[in-house]
């Protein structure tokens, strides 16, 4: 066998390297030779191509340019689009809007519907053709011609409203208007509108047109609660959408713009003058010819007398996103889609609520600068007794009690007190009332100034700013006020509150925001001796033939002990202190036990009241949606005055309890007669103080006075059958309990009363 010596392997491995080496040189320099040739290849095709001198100026660089922004138009497009789609992510997203909802209030009584039968829907060849042209008409003339924003419609009303300067024409196609209804809320926003359109055009790249239109015919809000133009067609004219002729096609089709605004059993006379804008629109569209459209404005459609009727279209709305998200949680071979529900609401509560809201808008609204208001009353195992999230639910479906994020001011700081309890402070405990700063932030008192040595009862009572924040200081110790600050978003997030809350130096005093439900469902732990609860309309769900499928106290969230009982027994016992001397005078309820805390914010934009008794808890907000400041609202004047109104209802019929930390409650002191009370005669005097704006009718005298004007007119009308000259014998005349007003709001103080105290509300 031939042996191999060492050497010849290193010689044998240098060839094999060397070879190696000179293939890869070769390759490497065969390739740059070949892409030389191809650049040169390339550079001589692309030389055919050259535009120079002003071509290039002209054409080329405009174009390349384009190209770019085009580019990054798509990029940022797509960006915009990702919150929109995010909507759709449930592949269920059609289906979760058929359920049909049948309320019931916590009587058993029905209040109200929301969904839709799928099996009893229409379908559209047997929807009036006078209808479906009435609607393109009027809301969506190019609707089968364009792909779900009308470019040139939202053109022209873009140069309408520019001249008119303000809103005076839409350019939402129906499908951007099914979008709205389908994912988004009505809050008018740049974000909604921008995810309104992407959502537009997703609709049309997954339903045909047909689908779209009779949707938007079944979903759209008719006003008086009804959803659907079916529904519509029953609630006014008391028959099938079948069966509408074209003046009543006509009033339908007006209501999409201003529901509640051209409603026929609220305002007849707008909803036919708005049904003859309808008709004219059916002439200029060439659907019509104005000799078809003639017999319609000659006989103009009667609707059914129904001004008696209100539905509280705001708590089922609430209820019923409540119920689609309880209806999740079934299992997934439960294929149930109607319902019955039994909710908390009480009817005589929520029309008490109502109409205080907007009797206190109506007399003051306009003094104060305030166009908005929301309340919520809950009793104490969470339950929402009544809700109304705004002042006319047609002109705006926005719930500000649900969806409204407002600052608390110093609503919040019940949350402070409770924190700094929990952490060895008493009721009676010292904190000095002076100059305190957190970096450059410097907390100031109403007034601007300050009150020395307080115990924290004197300070929620007159509701000075300085305690607040020396006591988030006091909590984060040697760590600092952040970690106090954390402290007490910690006790807010136990009592029930979800919103964000960030961290900021004001937040002790009430900057950051959160929901007029979170806040008024919270302060139940207060009354509740330290346990917390969760807000919730729904009580119990059967299905359509009474079998019964869930129950709040059976499967619902059971209560949290969020503080110690005797914590909650202290915060009450100081709060009562706000309603019997401090900031909140004007909510004392004679005989029963009350504790609250006033709110108001920096500028007056935001005015509060949130209080509760043995037996319920009830927030009140006043201001504006534009966050346009009030004139100097306080928590202690319309919000305290008509938290009152509205418990006063509330315990009607009702046992009071006992409030833990207050008692049982006393009767009201009588007023104080001023110096001279009584003149030479023995007649008393008026007291001395400043009026209120001036009264005005309350709706339900308005009501009243519609009734009587209605009575005479039908007295004139048999009278006039025997004698044309003989008026009237009688008429019933108008109780003044209708026509009450509220107490005058004014004094020196924001509360009302002096103030011992610089404070603010």
């Amino acid at each position: 066998m031939r042996k191999i010596v060492p050497s010849q392997w290193r010689r044998k491995i240098q060839h094999w390297m060397l070879d190696l080496d000179a293939r890869i040189d070769s390759t490497l320099f065969s390739s740059g030779k070949g892409l030389r040739e191809l650049y040169e290849r390339y550079s001589t095709f692309m030389d055919r191509f050259y535009v120079g001198r002003w071509k290039r100026w002209v054409f080329i660089e405009p174009l390349s340019e384009a190209a770019t922004i085009g580019l990054a138009g798509l990029i940022l497009l797509l960006a915009l689009a990702v919150p929109a789609f995010r909507e759709t992510a449930d592949e269920d997203w059609l289906k979760k809007s058929d359920l049909a909802v049948t309320f019931l209030d916590r009587y058993g009584n029905p209040i109200g519907s929301r969904g839709i039968k799928h099996n009893d829907s229409i379908p559209l060849e047997d929807f009036p053709d006078n209808l479906i042209k009435a609607t393109l008409a009027t809301e969506d003339r190019r609707f089968y011609d364009h792909f779900g924003i009308d470019v040139a419609g939202t053109a022209r009303a873009l140069v309408t409203n520019a001249q008119a300067g303000g809103v005076r024409q839409g350019g939402s196609s129906i499908t951007q208007q099914l979008a709205k209804n389908l994912f988004l809320s009505n809050e008018r926003t740049i974000e909604r509108k921008i995810n309104e359109a992407f959502l537009a055009i997703w609709l049309e790249t997954r339903l045909t047109k047909n689908e779209i239109l009779k949707l938007y015919l079944d979903r759209a809000y008719m006003g008086g609660g009804t959803f659907g133009v079916d529904g519509a067609a029953h609630f006014y004219f008391n028959k099938s959408v079948r069966d509408v002729t074209l003046a009543e096609a006509a009033m339908l089709a007006g209501l999409f713009k201003a529901p509640t605004k051209y409603a026929p059993h609220i305002n007849l006379p707008a909803a036919r003058a708005r049904a003859n804008q309808v008709l004219d629109n059916l002439v200029d569209a060439g659907f019509m010819t104005e000799g078809q459209v003639f017999g319609a404005r000659r006989n103009p459609a009667t609707a059914v007398d129904r001004r008696e009727e209100n539905s509280p279209n705001y708590y089922l709305d609430y209820a019923f996103d409540e119920m689609r998200k309880l209806v999740d949680t079934f299992p997934k071979s439960y294929n149930e889609r109607v319902f019955v529900v039994r909710t908390a609401i009480d009817m005589n509560v929520q029309h008490a609520a109502e109409e205080t809201i907007e009797n206190e808008l109506r007399q003051f609204g306009r003094d104060y600068h305030a166009t908005q208001a929301a309340t919520v009353v809950a009793d104490l195992d969470g339950g929402i007794r009544a809700m109304v999230g705004g002042r006319d639910y047609g002109a705006s479906q926005f719930n500000r009690a649900t969806d409204a994020y407002r600052q608390p001011g110093s609503s919040f700081k019940p949350y402070v007190y409770t924190t700094a309890l929990l952490n060895g402070f008493k009721p009676s405990s010292i904190v000095i009332d002076g100059p305190v700063c957190i970096g450059n932030w410097c907390p100031q008192n109403y007034g601007h100034s300050y009150s020395g040595a307080v115990t924290l009862t004197q300070a929620i009572t007159h509701s000075i700013n300085v305690v607040p924040v020396k006591l988030s200081i006091a909590l984060g110790g040697k760590a600092g006020p952040k970690a106090g600050r954390a402290k007490i978003v910690e006790v807010a997030r136990r009592f029930g509150i979800k919103a964000p809350l960030p961290d900021t130096p004001s937040l002790p005093i009430g900057a950051d925001e959160v929901t007029v439900i979170e806040h008024a469902v919270a302060y139940a732990t207060f009354p509740n001796r330290g346990k917390a609860v969760t807000p919730h309309a729904v009580l119990e769900v059967r299905t359509g033939s009474g079998d019964l499928v869930w129950r709040y106290d059976r499967d619902g969230p059971k209560p949290t002990q969020a503080i110690p009982a005797s914590v909650a027994a202290d915060m009450a016992g100081m709060m009562s202190h706000v309603v019997s001397e401090g900031t909140a005078r004007r909510a004392a309820l004679d005989g029963i036990p009350t504790a609250g805390k006033t709110g108001t914010t920096n500028a007056y934009r935001d005015a509060w009241f949130v209080g509760y008794t043995g037996n319920f808890t009830c927030a009140v907000w006043y201001g504006n949606d534009d966050y346009s400041p009030t004139n100097r609202m306080t928590g202690g004047a319309l919000p305290a005055q008509t938290w009152h109104d509205i418990m006063v209802a509330a315990h009607q019929g009702v046992e009071v309890k006992e409030l833990a930390g207050v008692g049982m409650g006393t009767k009201l002191p009588t007023p104080p007669a001023s110096e001279a009370t009584v003149a030479a005669n023995g007649a008393p005097k008026v007291l001395d103080i400043k009026p209120g704006p001036p009264p005005v009718l309350t709706k339900r005298g308005a009501d009243i006075l519609v009734q009587v004007e209605k009575m005479l007119d039908d007295a004139g009308k048999t009278v006039g059958k025997t004698t044309s000259s003989d008026p009237p014998q009688s008429a019933k005349p108008v109780s003044s309990s209708s026509l009450a007003v509220p107490e005058s709001f004014a004094a020196a103080a924001p509360d009302g009363g002096p103030a011992p105290f610089p404070r603010k509300n």
